[in-house]
């Protein structure tokens, strides 16, 4: 069992469990009761009324938060040619192919996203059983496998804020969507696009109410749970 601190106790004092807020009270809340003396991660939180065990409810895609991630991000690029010196002028970190196969295969793994052109795909393809289960394989649903033409805006995304939400086996998603350091316009601003997102990507199959329970917490600090009405009213198109 966890044992929190005097601080994180006098904190959640503050926060009334069984309310829903609002979510603009919840962001300025949450900036209220920030104590950690480091930049928290902004994370979002929801419970799906979906069967991840079925393909045709599988929730997963990619948003670009308008106020950025906070986030400072390792890309590697998986390419030769053309598409290789797109990476490259692009900035990302470490761009090939064999190389960093074998370096990987070897225990290395010193980024945060792999992007990947689709040629690559078969010399990647043994990466899977390490890059797979932290959710780091490059994937055509996740946005990372691209052609080469648009190699060098995925990576200008990626570097601006993109960011990636997968519904897990338990029907959650939990994603980043910004810094304790960003201001209350810039996390709502992130909530409501990372909201959209998930609510676009609603499954066909799903009936009755899609998301059941949204939570709005940070790194060190209590959760905030969020009325699910009014912070969808706030979708965009």
């Amino acid at each position: 069992m966890a044992h929190h601190g005097k601080r994180y106790h006098d904190t959640i004092q503050q926060v009334d469990r069984e309310k829903e807020y609002g979510p603009a009270e919840a962001v300025d809340l949450l900036k209220e009761v920030a104590r950690a003396k480091f930049d928290e991660t902004v994370e979002m939180h929801m419970r799906l009324n979906v069967d991840p065990r079925h393909a045709d409810q599988q929730v997963r895609g990619t948003v670009s938060l308008p106020a950025g991630s906070g986030k400072s991000v390792r890309i590697i690029v998986f390419a030769e040619g053309e598409a290789a010196a797109a990476a490259e002028r692009a900035g990302a970190d470490y761009v090939g192919t064999d190389e960093y196969v074998k370096q990987i295969q070897d225990g290395w793994l010193e980024f945060d996203v792999a992007v990947a052109i689709p040629q690559a795909m078969g010399k990647i393809g043994r990466l899977g059983r390490v890059l797979g289960p932290r959710g780091m394989m490059p994937s055509p649903k996740a946005g990372t496998v691209v052609q080469p033409d648009d190699m060098e805006s995925t990576i200008q995304e990626l570097r601006q804020g993109r960011v990636e939400y997968r519904v897990d086996r338990t029907s959650n998603i939990h994603m980043p969507i910004g810094k304790m350091s960003f201001s209350a316009e810039q996390i709502l601003q992130n909530l409501v696009a990372a909201t959209s997102a998930i609510v676009r990507a609603r499954p066909a199959s799903v009936r009755g109410r899609y998301i059941q329970r949204m939570t709005l917490t940070a790194t060190m600090s209590p959760g905030i749970r969020l009325n699910v009405g009014e912070t969808t009213e706030f979708v965009l198109p």
